[in-house]
């Protein structure tokens, strides 16, 4: 069986049975979703990077001192350790502010069941996408966290609750706060562009 046939499961279990070259499968078969996931909460992109490359040499670290405990959720574990090193840069920052980078363009909610659109409904897509995603980005780092957890990681409100360390009432309080600032966002926008 080739490489990127196996499961996480065996790639991991080869890996600490001394198969380096598994890592990099692991890396290559999840770098996207754990990059976009950590872009997404630090909105600059050297940033991202340095934590991303961080976060594998903890997960090759903890990997080599067998630290990690599989229950079939590799990806969920990884994200879990980029996710500690954001909230450790904020810390060390002293300040929850991110910072702002527009020059970030990753395809965010690129999808296979998008692929047989129009040229047109493509094009209108990616404007609603990218819309989408400025409102995100201008959110408060606890709300953003919460909308990218839920609608592009595919989080359940109890996944975010153990990955932020906060209630699942909270994790409801805080995504009930980002949709209601996103709408106000959205009302102010139309607004000024009616008097414009």
């Amino acid at each position: 069986m080739r490489a990127e046939q196996k499961s996480d499961f065996d790639l991991v279990q080869e890996f600490i049975d001394g198969k380096d070259s598994s890592i990099e499968v692991l890396i290559n078969r999840h770098k996207d979703r754990v990059f976009t996931y950590i872009l997404l909460l630090v909105k600059n992109e050297e940033l991202a990077e340095d934590i991303f490359q961080d976060t594998f040499v903890k997960v090759i670290n903890s990997l080599r001192q067998k630290k990690y405990k599989d229950e079939g959720r590799f990806v969920s574990w990884v994200l879990r350790i980029g996710h500690n090193l954001v909230i450790d840069h904020f810390r060390k920052e002293k300040n929850l502010r991110t910072v702002s980078n527009d020059d970030g363009e990753v395809d965010l909610l690129n999808s296979t069941k998008f692929a047989d659109l129009t040229i047109e409904e493509e094009l209108a897509k990616k404007q609603v996408h990218g819309n989408v995603r400025e409102l995100v980005e201008q959110l408060p780092f606890e709300q953003r966290q919460v909308v990218v957890m839920r609608h592009y990681m595919g989080m359940s409100f109890k996944e975010i609750s153990q990955h932020t360390n906060v209630s699942i009432n909270t994790a409801l309080g805080r995504m009930r706060y980002a949709l209601i600032n996103m709408r106000k966002m959205i009302l102010d926008q139309e607004h000024a562009f009616s008097l414009s």
